[in-house]
């Protein structure tokens, strides 16, 4: 049973950077099931510690990014374009087309307010930078639960 734990937590690390399944999502649920398996006190604090990992992993990685566009004059709706694009781009290119979709769409959505290729293309690398930063963040606060569930398995269950 560990061993699947183990596998879906990793899967749902790798969900973060490819963002096919729900990352953090799964390995919380792979936690959580190991937690009810485990039937211990450290079961449980380990899933209550990893629940307040990945949901301020959650919380930030919005919070940081967002008030990051704003500052550059990246609009919400521009990010929005973009990811309905991305949506549809995975759908016409499996996998590959939502990293394709996401910058054409905000490209195209801030070259009609802009204007201006430049200003476009500066908005579109912001617009990554900060998807970026995004992921990172998510990254960390569930590779940090899953170091935490790591290290419970090995050195206290």
């Amino acid at each position: 049973m560990t061993v699947l734990v183990g596998i879906a937590i990793f899967v749902g690390i790798v969900g973060i950077v490819v963002p096919i399944l729900p990352g953090a999502i799964l390995s919380l649920a792979a936690i959580l099931v190991w937690a009810i398996v485990e039937h211990s006190a450290t079961g449980w604090i380990v899933f209550a510690i990893t629940v307040v990992l990945i949901g301020a992993s959650q919380v930030v990685k919005y919070v940081v990014p967002e008030r990051r566009l704003r500052e550059a004059g990246v609009p919400r709706r521009s990010m929005v374009v973009g990811v309905l694009l991305g949506i549809v781009g995975f759908f016409v290119i499996p996998v590959v087309g939502m990293f394709i979709g996401f910058p054409v769409g905000v490209y195209i959505s801030e070259l009609h307010r802009l204007r201006t290729h430049a200003a476009a293309w500066t908005s579109t690398k912001h617009a990554l930078k900060e998807t970026g930063v995004s992921m990172l963040i998510e990254l960390i606060g569930t590779s940090l639960a899953a170091a935490l569930w790591l290290i419970a398995v090995l050195f206290i269950v």
